[in-house]
């Protein structure tokens, strides 16, 4: 497969515009598909667009003549929006995404799962881990309107990817919270993150996201590497770091947060406890950077 233009749904975020400096790094031309004015200066082509249009969508995807789309133009949280509104968001764009790619051609498309799929920040019942570490086949349980449009959106792509008349590649990538240097700094540096911190944790550090993050720069080249693959159908990854966000061994963090979890390996270090080594297989990804670095 040969990629000369990747086009990325809301690139004026701070995903999207990460994802299009990285790929301008690596030497593609770029289209930024969003809403309202342009607010970065890296896409080779800005299209201004509602994702929930499906015609504006398509004409959209056929202007950049993209050979890939990386779609991250959806609500990144569930607290300011109706919550329609925000199921409608992560699903009904990605629906409009893929029925433009599959009729136009385009090679593969890149969806903005969340760890939310699964169940966790954003309801009011903890995660319902079951065992671990955490692979894609684990149970999705989520109640809460954001995670339930994601689980929603993975499902959606499932339909697309098992069609025999289409070639689309289709990748959900799992993101937990995507942070910065200065966002590692403030809130996992610098504060106690013992194994006694821990129950009072931020919100979007805690157990409810499974002591989970990653980096900006490993964000934007998972989704690269995504984009680049050539599996059949649709695929579901974790794309999270390497380790958690705690400075308490992960056996400890084990025992004391999941303790009714079946542990199917050990636990030698920080390391994360959900399993990353489908995106190693399939995408040739591995997370490269640890807020301990820092």
């Amino acid at each position: 497969m040969t990629l000369d233009t990747i086009a990325v749904t809301g690139g004026n975020g701070k995903i999207g515009e990460a994802i299009l400096n990285h790929l301008s790094d690596h030497g593609y031309e770029t289209a930024n598909i969003s809403r309202g004015k342009r607010r970065e200066e890296v896409s080779d082509t800005y299209v201004t667009t509602d994702l929930l249009d499906a015609g504006e969508t398509y004409g959209a995807v056929a202007k950049t003549d993209a050979d890939a789309v990386i779609h991250m133009g959806t609500i990144p949280d569930p607290y300011r929006t109706p919550d329609f509104r925000t199921y409608e968001s992560s699903v009904m764009s990605a629906a409009h995404v893929l029925e433009a790619a599959d009729s136009l051609d385009v090679e593969s498309v890149v969806l903005p799962s969340s760890i939310n799929a699964l169940g966790s920040e954003h309801q009011a019942r903890p995660a319902d881990v079951r065992y671990l570490p955490i692979d894609e086949a684990h149970p999705r349980t989520p109640d809460d309107p954001y995670g339930i449009a994601k689980h929603a959106m993975e499902v959606t792509a499932d339909g697309f990817g098992r069609r025999p008349s289409s070639d689309l590649t289709i990748a959900s990538l799992r993101y937990p919270w995507v942070t910065t240097d200065e966002e590692m700094r403030e809130y996992f540096v610098e504060p106690d993150r013992s194994l006694e911190a821990l129950h009072d944790v931020h919100s979007a550090t805690g157990r409810d996201v499974l002591f989970s993050y990653l980096a900006i720069e490993d964000g934007a080249r998972i989704a690269r590497k995504a984009a680049e693959a050539a599996f059949e159908g649709h695929e579901v990854f974790w794309a999270v770091a390497g380790d958690t966000t705690a400075d308490a061994p992960t056996s400890e963090v084990v025992d004391e947060f999941f303790p009714e979890a079946s542990v199917n390996q050990s636990f030698s270090g920080h390391e994360t406890i959900v399993d990353l080594s489908k995106g190693k297989e399939l995408l040739d990804w591995e997370p490269e950077i640890s807020w301990r670095d820092l």
